[in-house]
């Protein structure tokens, strides 16, 4: 049990977030689509509640100038290996990046490489990593969720061009590049079909990128093609507490820096509350720096008490942890990880 401090110290946000949140879902209000079913929505959501915790891996282009580098970096990811190690600590679904920011994607995709006018191969890999953590995943009965982003390839000059959105970022997207984009994002989706449980769409905001509903539509429209029952959550940025964004959305994304905000419910304005938090320690001192960083902030029982917490509220939590390039995990993280796993009794040994 944690001690009396680490208590004291999760009540106090935990009162802080409820009243956040309550806040917030008058605001949000005008989302909430007429006539929730609740029930219809806990059976749609029923597989994510139930798994309490899972782990999220960013996967980019870092360190790769050059599309043979990309595609050894993407040809040397063991995904035998990552599945053993979920399986080792208990975790029931995971999370990977497709890409961010840059040109390079994880997986072939014909559409991408018709907009960007690229051959394939160069900026999207030979490998379809999705298509192998999917296999791989699945003989352990752990769930695959994808990570794709409202922005594109931005800081990609020429290609970023080419499908209409290049910096500044701050003048907004446009219907004819979240077409395009949303293109791209179809044809994986229809390729993995239920082989991808869900996405986290990434970079949705509302004030910065002017994103709306309309425009969101196109992405839940362009999986639900591929997969009918995948559930789908676009990220408005970090909030202090748990929020829908798009009035379609299944999971709330749940950007937190730290473990402080406990859901009031299962469900957020008919979404199911999620949180996505990193473990690591950042370099600079910057909660921003911990993302995708090895080591531990909070220790094992610590973070093993806040999932408990939330998942006794309803909710899910997703940690962010350190992979590397060979799907190793950071053996600090995954020894904390499996104290979560024993803790919410998703590890029985």
């Amino acid at each position: 049990m944690m001690k009396y401090a680490k208590i004291k110290y999760l009540v106090a946000f935990c009162v802080a977030a409820q009243v956040t949140a309550a806040c917030a879902a008058a605001t949000d209000a005008q989302r909430v689509k007429k006539g929730f079913d609740r029930k219809a929505a806990e059976i749609r959501t029923a597989r994510l509640h139930d798994a309490k915790w899972g782990v999220f891996n960013h996967f980019l282009q870092y360190g790769c100038k050059t599309s043979d580098e990309w595609n050894a970096k993407v040809d040397g990811f063991d995904v035998e290996k990552v599945a053993s190690q979920l399986e080792s600590c208990g975790a029931k679904f995971y999370f990977i990046t497709m890409m961010q920011a840059g040109a390079f994607i994880c997986a072939p995709n014909a559409t991408y490489d018709r907009i960007a006018g690229t051959e394939p191969g160069k900026a999207c890999s030979r490998r379809d990593l999705p298509a192998d953590l999917a296999a791989a995943l699945g003989k352990r009965g752990i769930d695959l969720y994808l990570y794709y982003t409202g922005d594109g390839p931005y800081k990609h000059k020429e290609i970023g061009g080419r499908f209409g959105f290049t910096e500044p970022r701050n003048v907004g997207v446009t219907r004819p590049f979240v077409e395009k984009w949303a293109s791209v994002l179809e044809e994986y989706a229809v390729r993995y079909g239920e082989n991808v449980k869900g996405w986290w769409i990434d970079g949705c905001y509302a004030g910065f990128l002017k994103y709306n509903d309309d425009l969101l539509a196109l992405y839940a429209n362009a999986i639900w093609k591929g997969n009918p029952k995948a559930l789908v959550a676009m990220n408005n940025g970090v909030r202090p507490y748990f929020a829908k964004h798009y009035s379609g959305d299944d999971f709330t994304c749940g950007e937190f820096n730290d473990f402080i905000a406990i859901p009031s419910d299962r469900f957020i304005n008919g979404a199911q509350a999620f949180a996505l938090i990193p473990l690591g320690v950042s370099k600079n001192g910057s909660e921003w720096g911990r993302w995708s960083q090895p080591g531990c902030r909070r220790d094992a029982e610590f973070v093993a008490d806040y999932v408990s917490l939330v998942n006794k509220a309803g909710g899910v939590v997703a940690l962010d942890i350190k992979v590397y390039n060979d799907g190793s995990f950071d053996p600090a993280q995954l020894e904390a990880l499996k104290v979560v796993g024993r803790r919410t009794g998703t590890l029985k040994r």
